[in-house]
């Protein structure tokens, strides 16, 4: 069971008064990490069949390609249902 919390402390910041030194600027550029990714050829396929436009789409359906033709139908019987 769950028990409700009778009181909180609050933590209040302290102001210290001694003045802060500040550290002259470096001049020297910082190294940049630099990180690579590999894809794989699975995603890379996934990816470009995802972002493909409608025109490419029928291009490969007419070029035989059954993904694409069951990808044109699917939207024509979506676009049929909705008219």
């Amino acid at each position: 069971m769950i028990k409700p919390v009778a009181s909180a402390i609050q933590a209040q910041p302290s102001v210290s008064s001694t003045p802060v030194k500040q550290q002259p600027a470096q001049a020297k550029p910082q190294p940049v990490a630099a990180d690579t990714v590999n894809i794989s050829s699975a995603a890379l396929a996934a990816f470009q069949e995802a972002t493909e436009t409608s025109v490419q789409t029928a291009k490969e359906a007419a070029k035989g390609d059954r993904q694409a033709q069951r990808l044109l139908a699917k939207e024509a019987a979506a676009k049929a249902v909705l008219e």
